[in-house]
Parts: C-alpha cells; structure tokens; sequence
C-alpha cells in the first residue's frame, strides 16, 4: 500500500536533486558524505570533514557553497592564527574618533574552517560562541550572523605534527563527524576523465549556478521541522545516547546535545529520502557520524585498537528496537 506523506517534499526534494547534480559535475563520487552534509544542512548543523589530503574535502565545501547563493568565507586554521583574526577586531577610525569593528572572515553564511586542527585552543575559544549561538561577542557588543550560518571543518587524521587536539566543547558543536575516505577505482577513473577532458578545476568551480536562495533553504529547513517522529523513537534515540555515558569501554559519553542532534538529523534524512517520518533505521545509520565525535574510549580499549565506530555498533546491537 502506498503511504501519501503529510508534508508535501516535492520541492525539498527536487532542490536537493538539483543541488546534487551540480555537485556531481565537480565532485566525483563521496555520494554518501555528500548525502550527509545535504542533511546537516536541512537540519542547521555543522560538519567535521576527516581525512587524508587530496580526498576533496575542501573541495566539497566550496562546491557545496556555490549552489546556494549565499556569502562564502574561508579560515586557513595555522598555529599562529589568533581569536581576531578569527572574529574581528576594533580599530581607530581617526576621522571619527571611534573605535569601529571590523568584521573577520566568520562573518559568512558557509564558512570553511581548513586543518581546524592546526590552531591551538585560544583560537579554537573564538568559535565556541558562534557555533552554539550564532553570534559574536566584541567588546562588549555581540553581532548576530545571518541566516544560514554553516561552518565545514577539515582536518586531517594521520598528521600529527603542529596540530593540536579540539577540545570537547567544540567537537559536541558539530552535528557530524564525517570521514571521508579513498574513492573507488571506478570513481578515481571518473577524477581523471574530468581532469583531462575540461579546463583548471577553478574555472569549472566558478562555473557552478546558485540553486536555492537562503530564504527557500528557510522555508525547506521549516519543513523538515515538521516531519513526525513517534515517542518511542525519541525513547529510543535517548536509550542509545544514554548507554554512552554507563558504557564500560567509554571514559566519556554523549551529552544531550547529542540526542538532539540525532533528532534533528534523522528528521532531515528522512526528508531528504521523500519521507515524513523517521524509522528506527535512520537513527542506527546515523548514530555513527552524530556520536563518534562526541565519545572518548578508555586508554585500555584504545590500546586494544578498538575505535569508537566500534562501541557504537555494540551499543546499538544491545539497545532494544521500537516495533
């Protein structure tokens, strides 16, 4: 039998279509990151991109800013980068005899934060606030960011030298952790077909046309606010965050934030999918880039070389399924 959604996706869905397709023109292959992200954009969320150079990572996060038309900034993260180079900062207008604030790169709708990792914690600092509150405190004046605000950071996980750990707090301020892997043989032959076959990567990035405003990214995050979702599967959700923070293998577990963002993700998913509800499996699939980020082993499960996808996947196997 065929269900008829209450919540009419025709629109989200072809915006979404249109803005993979365009993607797809650049970025060969990654379609399941490409997916996620997609989702932590219906649901207001910012994304961890983990990898080794040369994944398109970056790339992604500039391809994905060129088909919506909004402002797109870009931070260089580096050892010596400090909080106002981040932000801003106040400077002495001589004509007027005032301080006026001058405002940093964050102030964008989709900022790319590049090696996140390579800034140690008093820049890291600078980000707390915009990215819980969208906004910016200078001086004693706080700033509000315009809608959407979108940072997509980078990091690299096999360099650890001249990088520097991101603190808790930051890490649980993003909805994801995606990692982003090799493509396939099949996908790489694809890389180096458009490689050979168009002009420098730049000018086809250049190339790309806008496919939604911010005002329709609005009006389609509204309507992923909207898709249902049942009590026993924000029961559920809870129950599998919840069993992080009494896990034996974990020293630390996931917050509350985490289970919002397990909400709010899975809705999104589901919307993308042409659904206006969410299934248990949403939340098994997306418990992985939601929670990884958010949970730190024992040192002896470390040493074991247990990973956190690996206490994720056991404490899903042990949570009950609504039915």
């Amino acid at each position: 039998m065929e269900v008829t959604n209450r919540i009419e996706l025709t629109d989200l869905r072809d915006a979404v279509d249109n803005i993979k397709k365009e993607i797809g023109e650049i970025v060969i292959g990654q379609h399941a990151t490409i997916e996620y992200i997609l989702a932590a954009l219906l649901a207001d969320g910012h994304i961890l991109l983990e990898g080794v150079p040369g994944v398109a990572k970056t790339l992604l996060a500039k391809v994905l800013a060129k088909t919506i038309d909004v402002e797109f900034g870009r931070i260089q993260f580096t050892p010596d980068l400090m909080p106002a180079d981040v932000l801003g900062t106040s400077l002495y207008n001589a004509k007027n005899t005032e301080f006026e604030f001058k405002k940093g790169p964050v102030f964008a709708n989709i900022v790319l934060v590049d090696e996140v990792n390579r800034a140690p914690a008093k820049t890291q600092s600078a980000l707390f606030e915009v990215m819980e509150e969208r906004q910016v405190t200078v001086d004693g004046t706080t700033y509000p960011m315009s809608e959407p605000f979108l940072i997509i950071a980078t990091q690299n996980p096999v360099e650890h030298e001249g990088t520097y750990r991101l603190p808790e707090a930051q890490l649980d301020r993003f909805i994801f952790k995606l990692n982003v892997g090799y493509p396939t043989a099949a996908d790489e032959v694809g890389i180096l077909k458009g490689h050979h076959g168009r002009r420098t990567l730049t000018e086809a990035v250049n190339e790309l046309k806008p496919v939604i405003n911010a005002d329709q990214l609005a009006q389609l995050r509204e309507k992923v606010r909207q898709v249902h979702v049942e009590d026993k599967l924000m029961e559920y959700i809870v129950s599998a965050v919840a069993t992080t923070r009494s896990h034996p293998a974990l020293f630390l577990g996931a917050s509350p934030r985490a289970s919002v963002a397990l909400l709010n993700s899975c809705k999104a998913l589901a919307a993308l999918r042409g659904r206006d509800f969410i299934t248990p499996d949403d939340v098994q699939e997306l418990a992985y880039p939601v929670l990884r980020h958010r949970i730190i082993l024992t040192p002896e499960r470390e040493m074991e070389g247990a990973t956190p996808d690996d206490i994720i996947k056991l404490i899903l196997e042990k949570t009950e399924v609504p039915r």
